[in-house]
């Protein structure tokens, strides 16, 4: 029972100092490609499909599997990262992922029910992915470099002028996705390429733990 109360005590002690850590599992390559492929998809949406007219059921066919790709690749370059450094522990990952992913699960959500019960407020959908977005940002303010702030502060005002400016001067205009994740995207991949490598004190902060770990 004690040994068992102190593996837990172990736990939680690796898990406060997570939190005291930063993440370096976000690259600014990756997210610097997630910014292209809004560009990207913006083009192919002014060139294919009807502008304006677009219908809802296009407008996600396009960028539902758009986000996904891109989502997927910086997530799965943090993961490969998390396999090949050992300053990426355990516990700061889950973290990571305990404060961005609700985000994602929401937009998902969001989109979901708009797209099934009430298409014909579908023009919001951009605004609402940004604002949930920001809200995902901010929620991992402790983890990211401080000037993360400033993408999170864009992504908010962004998605709300796109809502403010309706379906006609915003709604399904491909440049929407360029204004509120386009630059969004390229804020954040600005912020983390200029961050000084700080792996180091990570480390020792890991075989910290660890010792403490083994002495148990």
């Amino acid at each position: 029972m004690e040994l068992h109360e102190a593996l837990g005590n172990i736990d939680v002690i690796r898990r406060h100092m997570a939190r005291t850590e930063k993440f370096h599992g976000y690259r600014a390559l990756p997210t610097a490609l997630g910014a292209a492929a809004a560009v990207g998809g913006a083009v192919v949406q002014a060139v294919w499909l009807s502008g304006a007219g677009v219908s809802l059921a296009a407008f996600l066919a396009l960028w539902v599997p758009l986000a996904a790709v891109a989502g997927g690749f910086a997530a799965g370059d943090a993961w490969q990262r998390r396999r090949r450094d050992s300053s990426l522990t355990g516990a700061l990952v889950r973290l990571a992922c305990e404060q961005f992913v609700p985000c994602v699960v929401v937009g998902a959500a969001l989109t979901a029910t708009i797209g099934r019960f009430a298409p014909e407020i579908g023009w919001t959908l951009p605004g609402l992915w940004s604002i949930v977005f920001s809200l995902g940002l901010f929620a991992s303010l402790r983890l990211l470099p401080a000037a993360i702030l400033a993408a999170a502060a864009w992504y908010l005002v962004a998605g709300c002028v796109c809502l403010a400016l309706g379906p006609e001067r915003a709604g399904f205009s491909p440049w929407t996705m360029v204004a509120t994740f386009g630059v969004g995207q390229t804020i954040v991949a600005a912020v983390l390429a200029s961050q000084p490598n700080d792996d180091g004190s990570s480390v020792a902060s890991l075989s910290a733990q660890g010792e403490v770990g083994d002495d148990a």
